[in-house]
């Protein structure tokens, strides 16, 4: 690649801006076992950024379930608001968590593992805030969003995913963290 007629390589090299950060930058990617449970991704949250995404995506469910996300050790004070409705019929149903010991992030189905959650605050003393859409790959199923905070001021630095019933084998669990500047 040459310098653009009409300029000097040094006019080309001072154009180039210096020192900007990537809106979105990966943090972490961890492979979700077999069989399993639940997955807990630690070194999550750093003061690093305020504002996160975690994306889970591939692998399957033994059966349809719920994938429900805690932050750091923290097992009380969720509260959320979730709306999702039925594929095939449209039927809706709007309901809340009112301080609970998880919240749902995600689904998880036969055909695949999905959850994207933006996190908020995480690692500062303040309440975390969140919000994620769910959706269920199965026929019949259903779809829709959660939304809420957790009620501490923990900083968190980890976090972990579970299934409310069976296991998830396989798929990747990735955290991105948005720029501060």
């Amino acid at each position: 690649m040459g310098v653009p007629s009409g300029y000097t390589s040094a006019q080309v090299v001072q154009a180039v801006p210096t020192g900007i950060n990537s809106a979105l930058v990966l943090i972490s990617s961890t492979t979700i076992g077999n069989a399993v449970s639940s997955v807990t991704v630690s070194n999550a949250f750093s003061s690093t950024y305020d504002a996160y995404q975690i994306v889970v995506s591939g692998g399957s469910a033994s059966t349809a379930n719920t994938l429900n996300m805690t932050f750091g050790s923290t097992t009380t004070g969720y509260y959320f608001f979730r709306v999702f409705s039925v594929y095939s019929s449209g039927t809706q149903s709007v309901n809340n968590g009112n301080n609970t010991t998880s919240f749902d992030v995600g689904l998880g189905s036969t055909h695949t593992l999905n959850a994207n959650c933006f996190v908020i605050n995480p690692n500062l003393a303040k309440r975390t805030v969140f919000q994620n859409w769910r959706i269920n790959a199965d026929s019949g199923a259903v779809g829709g969003f959660v939304n809420g905070f957790e009620d501490s001021n923990t900083q968190h630095t980890a976090f972990t995913i579970t299934a409310s019933t069976g296991t998830f084998t396989g798929g990747t669990i990735r955290v991105y963290g948005y720029a501060n500047s």
